[in-house]
């Protein structure tokens, strides 16, 4: 009894530990994970808490359990325009990707450790996937906002890369079990069968498990703290199930996440809060777990071999797989160093790396050891620059108004319509006009309004005012819009020069398309491709001067900044005073976009090697 209790108080301490760290860690811009990965080194045989844990059974067992959960929730946090617009780029790289880096890695492997090349191989598919945990932390963690495609590419591929890494790594351990010395075709062939069955069933079965769960969610009247329950519950027995059939239960999973995340049901904020919760608590527990498991003084004999497997990965493997992977897809230079650079690495390779040991294969610790360095390489490096390297290439976008908390109410044969309960934050967009001239989005009626306990009728109230409640019915699409119009604004205020120019700054590089989507305006579909300040120029017939305005869907884009001749800084106002020049400003870029449209079809029309570029 006594070394449960004692056992509860080290657990309980380190994760508090752990989150207090975490909030100094984020000051100096540290990658919150490594923190988690350090604190257990320190508490481990090693360091001052002088802790001994080698049990790799455990740590397999609960590397499966906090990476299902992670991925749950990963899959929850991914919309549907992220996978539509990001399924063919990410599944390249989570197969041929994966399968690339770690071809490239074992050669490198086997030549610095002086390995067989199927030893190479097996450390080349440890960690030759990137982690789902630490990129769905690392880019949210900050509040990055990427370009569209970049960031969507970038989750779904670390969402859906763990099978073909799992594949590889069996593969190679089974080979090396048998004592075989290379691959027959007939052996290749049984394995590529396994694969497919991995990735066939663990798809059918998590969309099947899906959609049974979301109905579940929706036909059953239970104790509103008993949904979350439920659908963890379900979802981890969709894994096991596939895992037990020899499928792939991480496929699986994240797709039961995705599927809840993406479709209406009754308790979306329930579930998604506990997720979010359980996933950092799993975060936390897996890298302290992993931390306690190594030994450092035993790291430092391949120390020199394994930083130069981390070197040939980051720099070498990872981009060449990159290139491989995305030139058909029309990324540009830019986002394909980026995508290259965050190849993050995380728990999993430590995870795939306690395989070996459990087998009992020769060589078995030098994997595990390996793949620790390069992980911490990983985290160190890439983790603590992904930001600045987003912003030295252009690829991230001005930060949008933080949602405010929203409170939803069960609305029983509602036929896609919602109510939720907004607290009106400062500054946000509701309250920048009076009542009636507020433009709501469309088929948002507002119930009542409670002022300081007292409830009020709309036609009472001629301006909402900070902490306002106000109950309204929406159609379930209006919802993100709506989190949008309440939301506290970033500024404290808006200035004179605000006023004038706009209260978000925008990179004049940044693609139309990609900012439209972030704030959620319309523009047409042949101008996505345009950036925002050559789309400004044209649009304004090259009469761009700072503080000239465009109205487009809604919002004001403003010329804030122009260096010889192109706008390079534009401002984005998007609550914009009603004017009279809304109309030809809608006539304007109705013209651009035919005029666009005819070029672009009259350049498909002409040979390519007639083009002037």
């Amino acid at each position: 009894m006594e070394f449960a209790h004692h056992l509860i108080l080290v657990g309980a301490g380190l994760v508090v530990l752990s989150i207090l760290a975490g909030l100094v860690s984020s000051r100096i811009g540290a990658p919150l994970l490594l923190v988690f990965l350090g604190l257990g080194m320190l508490a481990g045989e090693d360091g001052p808490g002088g802790i001994h844990f080698g049990d790799f059974q455990t740590a397999y067992l609960v590397g499966s359990l906090t990476l299902a959960i992670i991925l749950f929730d990963g899959g929850l946090k991914t919309t549907r325009n992220n996978l539509r617009v990001a399924w063919a780029p990410a599944l390249s790289l989570a197969t041929l990707g994966v399968l690339v880096t770690a071809l490239i890695v074992g050669v490198v492997a086997a030549w610095a450790l002086n390995l067989h090349w199927l030893q190479g191989m097996l450390i080349g598919s440890v960690v030759a996937s990137t982690d789902a945990a630490a990129v769905f932390f690392l880019l949210h963690l900050r509040g990055m906002h990427l370009k569209d495609r970049v960031g969507a590419t970038l989750e779904v591929e670390s969402g859906l890369n763990d099978p073909m890494a799992i594949f590889l790594t069996v593969l190679c351990v089974e080979l090396l079990q048998s004592g075989a010395t290379g691959i027959s075709w007939d052996l290749l062939d049984d394995f590529l069968a396994q694969f497919l069955l991995q990735i066939a069933g663990g798809s059918l079965l998590g969309l099947a498990g899906g959609f049974a769960l979301l109905r579940l969610v929706n036909r059953l009247d239970i104790a509103p703290g008993l949904y979350p329950i439920l659908a963890m519950a379900g979802a981890m027995l969709i894994f096991a199930l596939a895992e037990s059939i020899g499928a792939s239960g991480y496929m699986a999973i994240y797709l039961v996440g995705f599927l809840l995340g993406s479709r209406r049901h009754r308790a979306t904020q329930l579930i998604n809060r506990f997720s979010d919760g359980l996933a950092w608590l799993s975060q936390i527990l897996m890298f302290l777990m992993l931390g306690l498991l190594v030994t450092p003084t035993k790291l430092l004999p391949d120390l020199a071999p394994a930083i130069a497997i981390a070197l040939a990965l980051v720099f070498i493997a990872r981009p060449l797989a990159v290139v491989a992977c995305l030139a058909p897809f029309g990324f540009s230079k830019r986002e394909i160093v980026f995508i290259a650079w965050v190849g993050l690495r995380g728990a999993v390779p430590i995870f795939l790396a306690s395989i070996p040991v459990l087998s009992g294969i020769e060589g078995g610790m030098i994997v595990f050891s390996v793949a620790f360095v390069v992980v911490l390489f990983s985290m160190s490096v890439q983790g603590w620059t992904v930001a600045p390297v987003a912003r030295l290439l252009g690829l991230e976008l001005p930060p949008r108004p933080p949602p405010p908390l929203r409170a939803e109410l069960d609305l029983p044969g509602s036929a896609g319509r919602d109510m939720a309960a907004y607290t009106v934050q400062p500054f946000s967009m509701a309250t920048r006009r009076r009542l009636e001239r507020l433009v709501m989005p469309g088929g948002v009626s507002i119930v009542t309004i409670i002022r300081d306990g007292v409830l009020q009728t709309a036609s009472a109230i001629q301006r909402l005012a900070p902490n306002d409640y106000v109950l309204v019915i929406a159609p379930s699409d209006q919802m993100t819009t709506l989190d949008r119009f309440f939301a506290e604004g970033i500024r404290s205020g808006r200035s004179a020069t605000e006023e004038m120019l706009g209260e978000f700054v925008l990179d004049g590089h940044a693609a139309l398309g990609a900012v439209a989507d972030l704030y959620e305006f319309r523009v047409p579909a042949v101008l996505r491709h345009m950036s925002v300040g050559h789309f400004l120029r044209l649009a304004l017939h090259g009469a761009s001067t700072p503080g000239r305005r465009l109205h487009v869907g809604g919002v004001d884009l403003v010329v804030r900044v122009v260096e010889h001749g192109l706008v390079v800084r534009v401002g984005l106002d998007v609550a914009p005073p009603p004017s009279a020049r809304n109309r030809i400003d809608g006539l304007r870029i109705g013209l651009l976009a035919l005029w666009d449209g005819l070029r672009q079809a009259m350049r498909r029309m002409i040979p390519a090697r007639f083009r002037q570029e």
